[in-house]
């Protein structure tokens, strides 16, 4: 069943029914690309006829890859402007042309980069929407036939500020279109079962707990985590540590696990997003920062305790699963800031205690 269509108090409401094909543009880190999905699903259900395709950066693809609601995956380097000056104009020619070539009726920015006013300007679709801005004036506001208003202050989610974009439309999103979706592949599965395996682990039989973060700041301390590891453990829990293959990520893993001094499952820096993705979809909890490997076990539909410092967890919490955000009082988070002074160092994340994310863990386990 099909949403409804547009509603007629909005003079400039577009038609579902016209739409054939459209390009949803988001040039940002992983977990924004993976909450721009919904965009997606809601469209697609809108509009069930439309061929929907997507732009990202290439290192980011991975997180729409394989969605319900894709016709085609677009991508383009994030380090394009290191080519040479001929081998960037080719590239970008040839992004161009095969965008050009879907001839698309819709085009949907969801960011304020200047690079998505270029393309809806090149690409001549009949309707195009994207955030308003302070800067670029005219320019901007004449790139688009649409402009929507954001809510700023961090009071509301980041998937429901990217599903504004079709409300201005005139295309209100559908409740059951707005989870978010990964699917990790038939590979990824069958290579993580069989990890798993090696492990004596089975699906719904460990917590997954994945402490770090390319942002430090967003850390909670190795400390805290080795007693939670260490309490965990003797509760009778099996744990499976996970972390990006960076080399202070996997410092910081191996930290935890010689302060804790119990048998742990390291898997971290083994896994691509995807198997990441089939991994914590075998999870019956996941715990962990503020981080993209956080929206992935939001995707996945895994129950999730997620820790929040400077960043706003009502902006960027887990989306519509099962879940329990741990914070501290501090009166002046979400700050946004790089640790406390830009010091690197966040002291609302330092001042979370043990039993907060036991408790809340029990909470979500609880529930599950």
């Amino acid at each position: 069943m099909t949403h409804p269509a547009p509603a007629t108090y909005l003079p400039d409401a577009i038609e579902p029914a016209q739409l054939r094909r459209a390009l949803v543009i988001k040039l940002r880190h992983h977990g924004d690309v993976l909450l721009s999905g919904p965009v997606l699903s809601c469209l697609k259900h809108a509009a069930p006829q439309c061929e929907i395709d997507a732009l990202v950066f290439t290192d980011t693809a991975a997180m729409l890859t394989g969605h319900p609601a894709l016709a085609q995956l677009h991508s383009i380097g994030r380090d394009w402007k290191k080519l040479g000056q001929f081998a960037q104009l080719g590239h970008e020619w040839r992004l161009l042309q095969a965008l050009r070539a879907r001839q698309y009726d819709l085009v949907i920015h969801l960011t304020d980069h200047p690079r998505g006013a270029w393309l809806s300007r090149l690409l001549g679709a009949r309707w195009s929407v994207a955030p308003q801005r302070t800067k670029g004036g005219k320019w901007w506001k004449n790139s688009f036939t649409h402009l929507y208003r954001t809510v700023g202050g961090g009071r509301r989610h980041t998937v429901d500020t990217h599903l504004d974009a079709l409300r201005r439309l005139g295309l209100q999103p559908a409740p059951e279109a707005r989870k978010l979706q990964m699917d990790p592949g038939t590979e990824a599965r069958n290579h993580v079962d069989a990890l798993l395996a090696e492990h004596g682990l089975s699906a719904g039989g460990f917590i997954q707990l994945h402490p770090a973060s390319r942002w430090f700041f967003k850390c909670w301390p190795s400390d805290r985590n080795a007693h939670l590891l260490k309490t965990l453990v003797e509760r009778g829990e099996k744990i499976v540590l996970t972390a990006a293959p960076d080399a202070r990520e996997q410092a910081m893993v191996e930290a935890i696990i010689n302060e804790a001094g119990v048998p742990v499952v390291n898997l971290a820096g083994q896994f691509n997003l995807r198997q990441l993705a089939a991994l914590t979809a075998r999870a019956k909890l996941f715990v962990g920062v503020d981080s993209a490997p956080m929206h992935i076990a939001a995707a996945v539909g895994t129950p999730c305790v997620a820790l929040f410092g400077p960043s706003g967890d009502r902006e960027w919490g887990p989306w519509m699963v099962n879940s329990a955000v741990v914070t501290s009082p501090h009166s002046c988070r979400p700050c946004g800031l790089d640790g406390c002074g830009g010091g690197k160092v966040s002291e609302c994340l330092d001042a979370i205690g043990i039993q907060q994310v036991l408790d809340a863990i029990d909470r979500v386990l609880a529930h599950a």
